[in-house]
């Protein structure tokens, strides 16, 4: 910032310096002209009255104007003591012999002097002075102290307006710079400063939050799947162990009767069943918003088919009735898939044998509403505004298989496609979970066949 501010004042002083010599100089050369003609006009005025060869001309006083009378015969006349001129032109030379215009102006600048010949007589009278650059000079040299105090100057203030206006950056490095040499996410940054350097801090200040918030949802996701593998750990640990313990007496036969044992590794299927289904919730959670795939226009009764279909292979128990009408929706087909069916999952661990499942889907204004309705016990008013927390199970589903994730997972990618989910009471007494996204327009004939050829290409 001092480099380009006093660079910046010395480009402009030297610009400035150069046009002013050039006009200054401009004006001076107007002013000797217009005095060389004013004396010329008295000298040749004297000439015609005495004549060239009589007119007096009184010896040079030492300095000031020069004068010379050229003579009919091309000779000169100067006065006494004056320097030598330099030696007529030929341009001098037509004016004394009239065969130019009556008024002829020569600049001689090699030897210094200026000179103006003006036609008298039968001959010419010249004036000339010393080519003095002396004022430009001095002028320039002035400019030159002025230019060099203005560089100075303007570094020192560019310097100072520099530090002071780079201050709050200063302190935004040292603040950062520390925040990633001791990892503390919980050092605000000053806010301070205007412009771009307060909306800078600000956006580090929001990322510092957004990282502690990620960061505290890491950890709290490490101490909950801590918390919920600890139970299926131990259990299935526990009956390893009994296994190993009676296969090495070799009494695995007579302590373990055939139904023990049949029932022993069903509890084992089981729980290696839950720690697999926790495994694959628990990578889904940590993933977050992190997806490949891409937002297409769907329909979302197509996805809730599917869902069913697959809820239906999984809970053979369960009946899964559909009463679904075509709704349109921008949002990702597997994404949306996975939370319907956990959805269902859900509901069929609640529902007995003999109540259904209970799966509608219907347009509701500019939403596209899902219910999934069970004939279990229903929620109770004290859990039904933390259903859809991350691993959160009410007191009376700590006995059923499960995680606590797969309604977090339904929220997530609810919020994620700008929608909204709720639980409330059903008419059957049991738990109704209800699911709004947003409706899109269906597409046109046109989208339609795009489509198709684009299926047809995969």
């Amino acid at each position: 910032m001092t480099v380009i501010a006093a660079t910046a004042i010395a480009v402009s002083v030297f610009v400035s310096f150069q046009v002013a010599s050039e006009l200054m100089d401009r004006k001076l050369r107007a002013t000797a002209a217009d005095q060389l003609y004013a004396d010329s006009r008295v000298l040749a005025a004297n000439a015609e009255r005495a004549g060239l060869a009589q007119v007096p001309l009184p010896p040079y006083p030492g300095s000031g104007r020069l004068v010379r009378v050229i003579l009919p015969d091309g000779s000169t006349r100067t006065p006494v003591g004056q320097p030598a001129l330099p030696p007529v032109s030929e341009d001098a030379r037509r004016v004394a012999q009239g065969a130019a215009t009556d008024l002829l102006e020569s600049t001689d600048w090699n030897d210094g002097y200026r000179v103006y010949t003006l036609r008298s007589g039968d001959g010419a009278v010249q004036v000339a002075d010393l080519a003095d650059d002396s004022p430009i000079n001095e002028f320039g040299f002035g400019m030159l102290l002025i230019g060099l105090f203005c560089v100075a100057g303007g570094a020192l203030v560019g310097r100072a307006v520099a530090r002071t206006g780079l201050a709050p950056i200063d302190r935004l490095t040292a603040a950062a710079v520390h925040v990633a040499q001791t990892r503390d996410l919980d050092a605000d940054i000053p806010d301070e400063g205007g412009g771009e350097i307060r909306r800078l801090t600000q956006s580090i200040n929001n990322m510092l939050t957004a990282l502690r918030d990620s960061r505290q949802a890491q950890r709290l996701l490490a101490e909950d799947a801590a918390h919920e593998l600890k139970t299926p750990l131990t259990s299935l640990r526990l009956n390893v162990e009994l296994l190993i313990r009676l296969d090495r007496r070799g009494t695995l036969d007579s302590a373990l009767p055939a139904e023990s044992r049949t029932r022993l590794l069903h509890d084992l299927g089981a729980q290696l069943a839950e720690l697999s289904t926790l495994a694959a919730e628990l990578t889904e959670v940590a993933r977050g918003d992190v997806s490949d795939e891409s937002t297409e226009l769907i329909d979302l009764a197509d996805v809730v088919v599917a869902a069913a279909t697959r809820a239906r292979s999984r809970m053979p128990d369960i009946e899964v009735t559909l009463d679904v009408s075509s709704v349109w929706v921008s949002g990702r087909p597997a994404a949306l898939q996975r939370a319907v069916l956990n959805l269902i999952d859900n509901a069929g661990k609640w529902s007995p044998a003999d109540q259904p499942v209970q799966v509608r889907l219907f347009a509701e204004g500019a939403w596209a509403v899902l219910e999934v309705d069970d004939g279990g016990p229903g929620i109770d008013a004290a859990d039904v505004p933390r259903v859809f927390d991350r691993f959160y199970r009410a007191d009376s589903a700590r006995a059923l298989p499960g995680s606590g994730l797969g309604l977090s997972i339904v929220q997530r990618v609810v919020d994620a496609h700008g929608g909204r989910a709720g639980a409330a009471r059903s008419a059957r007494g049991g738990a109704l979970l209800q699911v709004g996204l947003p409706a899109a327009s269906p597409p046109t004939a046109s989208e339609w066949l795009t489509a198709g050829e684009d299926t047809a290409v995969r």
